[in-house]
C-alpha cells in the first residue's frame, strides 16, 4: 500500500516542472553540454538532488537504529548522462558520503551497505544503472 504519492508536471527539457501542489516550480533547460542554453536545471540535476536528499534521510534513519551518531553527515550525489550505443542515454551516479570521524571504516562501510539495501532511490535503481557508494 502506497504511503505517498508525487505528482509534478512537465513540457520536457525546455520548459517548467510543476509539482501538483505547487512547491515545486523549476524552469528545466538543455545543458548546454546538449546542446542547450543552461539557463535552467535539468532532470539529472533534479535526479542527484533527490538522491542525495532520500540516501541521507536512509542513512540518518539505519544510523538510529545501529546507535551512531549521523547528525553532521551528508550525502553529494552525481548523476552522469552518457549514451548508451543504441541510439538513446543511460545514467549512473556516484554518492559520495561525508561522515563524522567517530565512525570507524568498518562501521562507515556496513551503514552504507546497509543504507543501500534501505534507501528506495538505490532500490529504484538496482540493477538499472551503475551506483558507486564513496567514503568522503
Amino acid at each position: 500500500m502506497r504511503i505517498y504519492t508525487a505528482t509534478a508536471t512537465s513540457e520536457g527539457r525546455d520548459g517548467r516542472a510543476v509539482s501538483s501542489d505547487g512547491r515545486l516550480d523549476v524552469r528545466l533547460a538543455l545543458q548546454k553540454e546538449l546542446g542547450g542554453d543552461g539557463a535552467g536545471t535539468n532532470p539529472e540535476q533534479l535526479f542527484a538532488a533527490g538522491y542525495a536528499a532520500c540516501f541521507a534521510t536512509s542513512m540518518k534513519l539505519v544510523a538510529g537504529t545501529q546507535k551512531l551518531d549521523v547528525s553532521d553527515a551528508s550525502v553529494t550525489a552525481e548523476v552522469g548522462l552518457s549514451p548508451n550505443g543504441k541510439g538513446g542515454y543511460e545514467l549512473d551516479a556516484v554518492l559520495r558520503v561525508k561522515l563524522p570521524d567517530t565512525l570507524t571504516a568498518e562501521q562507515a562501510r556496513t551503514l552504507l551497505d546497509i543504507t543501500h539495501q534501505v534507501c528506495p532511490y538505490s532500490n529504484a535503481t538496482r540493477g538499472n544503472m551503475p551506483v558507486e557508494l564513496l567514503l568522503d
